[in-house]
């Protein structure tokens, strides 16, 4: 994962495939906690998901801010820039 584009791809999937939401819903403006419906133990989930997925050691604390999807794609993309 280079782009935020191909972050936000495997973002999606994770999203549509782990937590089953709507393809349809998972844009980069959509609200974790809003339009997602994501709770703190999903929240806590996703970031054991990414820790899988980039190998990088992620803090919650990093994530306490987040809270659209694009949020979460800049997080991971300066994670990985890092």
């Amino acid at each position: 994962m280079k782009t935020k584009n191909e972050i936000f791809n495997q973002l999606k999937n994770i999203l549509v495939n782990e937590f089953e939401l709507p393809e349809e819903d998972v844009t980069l403006q959509a609200n974790l906690y809003q339009e997602l419906d994501m709770d703190s133990i999903d929240a806590v989930d996703l970031v054991v998901k990414l820790r899988e997925l980039t190998g990088c050691k992620i803090e919650p604390d990093a994530f306490k801010q987040v809270r659209t999807v694009e949020h979460v794609v800049d997080e991971i993309y300066l994670l990985l820039e890092g």
